[in-house]
């Protein structure tokens, strides 16, 4: 069962929430899979949040063009890692839409997935109310589409394409507040991968 999601600003709100996420990212130059496992956090920022009015001045645009947004941070693990090695890490993301509907537009980043420092991307909603971002890096770019089966359950299928090309799929499913207990994001990611690091998933991309 899908939803009815009318903009994606009402997407980012229903993204709000504890993930744990599972992931299969396919690396094509070596032609092999790896699994990972994460927990992401996603919080709403309102208009108005000093973050996200940051987050337009270092993309050079005005901050009260930004309708609102969200501060998402992920831990995991990869199967690949070395020893010590994890992905943790935190962002803010800003809309910016460019039609009534609210269904397409800019989104902004305080710091890019592939590359680190501000990016501002594409979004769109496609018929099915799937989200779809697309962001061009200097010597890469990225296609992702996200879309809920319900509620506490979103799938997410990513491209990269460039000097490294992979493409990925993951399973989220939200984390109710009973099994996420009182740990931080990070900590509660960590004794998951403890259990089973070959289970899941942590990205690169982070949400």
């Amino acid at each position: 069962m899908t939803l009815l999601i009318p903009d994606a600003l009402s997407f980012f709100r229903q993204s709000c929430g504890r993930w744990r996420s599972q992931r299969s990212n396919h690396h094509l130059l070596h032609r092999r899979a790896e699994a990972g496992s994460s927990l992401i956090v996603v919080e709403e920022l309102i208009k108005g949040d000093e973050r996200l009015a940051t987050t337009a001045e270092l993309n050079g645009y005005e901050p009260e063009r930004i309708i609102g947004g969200c501060w998402v941070r992920w831990s995991g693990s990869m199967a690949w890692d070395k020893a010590g090695e994890n992905h943790e890490d935190e962002t803010i993301f800003g809309l910016i839409p460019n039609d009534e509907q609210g269904r397409s537009g800019l989104l902004l980043r305080d710091r890019g997935y592939a590359e680190k420092p501000p990016v501002a991307g594409q979004f769109s909603m496609d018929k099915q109310d799937g989200l779809i971002l697309v962001t061009d890096y200097g010597m890469m770019s990225s296609y992702e589409r996200f879309w809920f089966l319900g509620t506490d359950v979103r799938l997410r299928s990513s491209t990269l394409q460039g000097l490294s090309n992979s493409a990925s799929f993951s399973m989220e499913i939200r984390v109710n507040d009973q099994e996420s207990g009182s740990g931080t994001c990070c900590d509660t990611a960590s004794r998951t991968n403890q259990k089973s690091s070959e289970k899941g998933f942590s990205s690169s991309f982070g949400w």
